[in-house]
């Protein structure tokens, strides 16, 4: 659906908050301060038709934090002209229309960050990887290290389901790892191809295991999860779809041919 193999919904609604970020930081280099403040949360929906394939963008729900003294409306203008629209400029094709809007449709949105959601952890599993278009194990991600597979095993998914489309083995590809407490290998791995292969999917699992070794100590050695990577990075617009993260390459394919 999107450059990044990741599905339009979730691409967005990152592509709103990173616009976000980058206004912010635009303002504070012309050293102007601020006025929409770090803290805001995202929602795109999207239409699909009856192949699967999204045609519209439906609903863009953009709650952003703001100085007490801006008004809604001003808000609301801001939001809309510095952020929603450049980043629909760069998805036209997807626009039919003007998208319903709901920009901080519960008013007013001045405390924020930890101030505003203290005391909490392990949320935003699903905005961390396919924004629900995707089962989820249901660990997550920040502050584990890579030895639990919580973590490296997701980043492993993702990898080989990407070198698998990558090596024309199918269009639309999901990995699934189950791993038992204690034993290295994985107890299973189940690979959904949603009817696009082009080779049989159990040749397709064959293939995954002879290629790659998914024990979390190869999971590390292979992805260099210990390796001097920087996790701060992941804090931001997710764990999936960003080029430079060590899961997201592709090695040509021909491993798995």
């Amino acid at each position: 659906e999107t450059a990044e193999l990741m599905p339009l919904p979730i691409s967005i609604a990152h592509a709103l908050t990173a616009k976000s970020a980058e206004v912010r930081a635009n303002q504070a280099a012309k050293g102007e301060k601020p006025l929409l403040l770090p803290d805001a949360k995202s929602q795109v929906s999207v239409e699909y038709d009856e192949t699967g394939k999204p045609v519209r963008i439906n609903t863009i729900v953009l709650s952003h934090q703001h100085v007490e003294t801006l008004n809604l409306e001003t808000v609301k203008a801001m939001v809309k002209s510095e952020i929603i629209d450049p980043v629909l400029a760069k998805y036209q094709q997807y626009v039919d229309g003007d998208p319903i809007l709901h920009i901080n449709p519960t008013g007013k949105f001045v405390i924020g960050g930890p101030q505003g959601d203290t005391g909490v952890t392990g949320r935003k599993i699903i905005v961390d990887t396919y924004g629900g278009l995707a089962p989820h194990g249901g660990g997550a991600f920040s502050g584990k290290d890579p030895t639990k597979v919580d973590r490296s095993a997701a980043y492993a998914a993702r990898h080989v389901a990407k070198n698998i489309v990558a090596a024309g083995l199918a269009d639309r590809c999901e990995v699934q790892l189950a791993y038992a407490i204690g034993v290295a290998e994985p107890v299973a791995i189940n690979i959904d191809t949603f009817g696009t292969h082009t080779v049989d999917p159990l040749e397709i699992t064959r293939r995954v295991r002879e290629a790659y070794d998914l024990t979390p100590q190869g999971i590390i050695d292979h992805l260099g999860l210990l390796g001097g990577f920087k996790y701060l990075q992941t804090a931001k617009n997710g764990h999936f779809g960003n080029e430079s993260f060590p899961w997201e390459k592709i090695h040509g394919g021909d491993h798995l041919k």
